[in-house]
């Protein structure tokens, strides 16, 4: 494709230096990464600046440079723009031959919920006959097959390079996970989503954006900035009418305690499951029987639900795609173990979901109650003690361990935690090395006992002073009961 044609419809070109018919075969954001005619994009990061780099993504067969300041020095044809990271998603869009526009596009934003909200959306949607495909942090998936991916939501070249593949494949809807980091850094600009949710918003991220205000305004962006056309917005989450705040696109309102279009009624929450009637408007309803448990997830169901109708899906429909769903990959997820004790798998990495994990486990417990976390490195410090509080509050036995230390020294994570933690009276141990931990846990569990993993959730593997090793917590609990035998 030649360079000029990529550059039509991009706001942010201010000059081109070169030849416009230089052929681009191949995008770059890494400097490092061989390419075949590609196009570099030259943008500043948090830690580098990637002008400095352009020399070598040239000597790695870039051959046009999109750059936010010239570089005489750097033999490459030279595309001058305002923002490079907002010309990337147009160009990547462009190149890969605007797949979205082929599909239906929903998303899904808050703090928490966005991946069980696009798994229910997912099963509603193919429960209609529809094929889909599902992008967040679990995973990329068309259908029931796993595509590669890093990001809750993909930097744009990886991004619209599988939204290609999906439609290429016949993917008629897209349930997608929407960060605020991505929002942000305007990974998203120029997409259009026919449907867009916005969950909630809890404590996490302010080592990024600094304040809640600025965390929640990222979201924001979602709705506020011509992204989306129609919204859905939980109706008892208290930022909501800040973010709805002088709106102009239809939005339908979910929720549980506060007046909204779509809501639930006679929840009773289970071990197993949680059951509710689902009631739009007061005109049509249903009952609703999940397979997982928690309060949150009726709300994730609300959200799902809300989405699914505005693609026009009826209600019958929905009921059997909720209901089809037995698990997400590491949300509340409960291992098959032949013990005295259960075990529970769980993403839970904030405040918030910390909370909420523990409360609803806390319903269906006989024993005690074993909560097993960390705080990840390299990120926000200020939840680290109110975590320990949470924990120390809700579990009768806390074991501190590491997550993702990162580059972090780990005993200085979890100091911060004990910090919390201390000013309850919650029993807790240090045991930084995390499968010695949950060798301990499931030593000290008893009859009746339910142990929670948190923090790691679907993630195979500890990224230790910047490495990442394997660390799968299924295999680690199954190798520990077969090192018991």
């Amino acid at each position: 494709m030649y360079l000029k044609d990529l550059l039509i419809d991009v706001p942010e070109v201010l000059e081109l230096r070169g030849d416009g018919q230089t052929q681009i075969e191949s995008l770059s954001a890494d400097s490092r990464k061989k390419t075949q005619a590609g196009l570099f994009f030259c943008f500043r990061g948090a830690n580098f600046d990637a002008h400095d780099f352009a020399a070598q993504a040239v000597e790695n067969g870039s051959v046009a440079l999109a750059v936010e300041r010239w570089l005489p020095d750097v033999q490459a044809v030279q595309v001058l723009v305002s923002d490079a990271r907002a010309a990337m998603a147009r160009i990547a869009s462009a190149f890969y031959g605007h797949p979205q526009r082929r599909m239906r596009m929903v998303g899904v934003t808050g703090t928490k919920g966005k991946t069980t909200t696009t798994y229910l959306l997912k099963s509603i949607c193919e429960q209609a006959g529809m094929k889909c495909g599902l992008i967040g942090t679990t995973g990329n998936m068309i259908g029931a097959r796993m595509l590669d991916s890093k990001l809750t939501t993909p930097d744009p070249i990886e991004l619209y390079d599988t939204l290609r593949t999906m439609a290429d494949e016949g993917v008629q809807v897209v349930c997608m996970e929407v960060s605020a980091h991505a929002l942000a850094l305007r990974k998203l600009v120029g997409m259009s989503f026919e449907a867009a949710a916005y969950t909630n918003l809890s404590l996490d991220h302010l080592d990024f954006f600094g304040s809640m205000e600025c965390y929640r305004d990222a979201k924001r962006k979602l709705f506020a900035d011509g992204l989306c056309q129609n919204a859905a917005f939980n109706a008892d989450e208290e930022t909501t009418p800040e973010v709805c705040a002088d709106l102009k696109l239809p939005c339908m309102t979910f929720g549980i305690s506060q007046n909204a279009d779509l809501y639930a009624r006679d929840i009773e929450i289970a071990e197993n499951g949680v059951s509710f009637t689902l009631n739009l408007r007061g005109l049509h309803s249903a009952e609703i029987h999940l397979r997982m448990t928690g309060m949150f997830n009726v709300y994730n169901a609300l959200a799902a639900t809300a989405l699914a109708m505005i693609l026009g899906i009826d209600l019958d429909t929905i009921k059997r795609g909720l209901e089809a769903v037995r698990s997400v990959p590491g949300r509340i997820e409960m291992l098959e173990l032949d013990t005295p004790y259960r075990m529970i798998l769980d993403y839970s990495h904030s405040p918030d979901a910390l909370d909420n994990i523990l409360r609803t486990v806390r319903t269906f417990t006989r024993g005690r109650l074993i909560a097993l976390f960390g705080c990840g490195g390299d990120r926000d410090r200020q939840k680290r003690p109110v975590m320990g509080r949470i924990s120390g509050q809700l579990a009768d036995l806390s074991i501190l361990t590491s997550d993702n230390p990162r580059k972090e020294d780990p005993m200085q994570i979890l100091a911060a935690i004990e910090d919390g933690i201390r000013e309850t009276d919650g029993k807790y141990v240090i045991i930084e090395n995390r499968r010695e931990a949950i060798r301990y846990a499931m030593q000290v569990a008893q009859e009746g006992d339910v142990i929670v993993l948190c923090g790691k959730g679907h993630e195979t593997y500890q990224d230790i002073g910047g490495v990442k090793y394997p660390f799968d917590e299924k295999c680690v609990v199954r190798e520990l009961l077969a090192e018991q035998k």
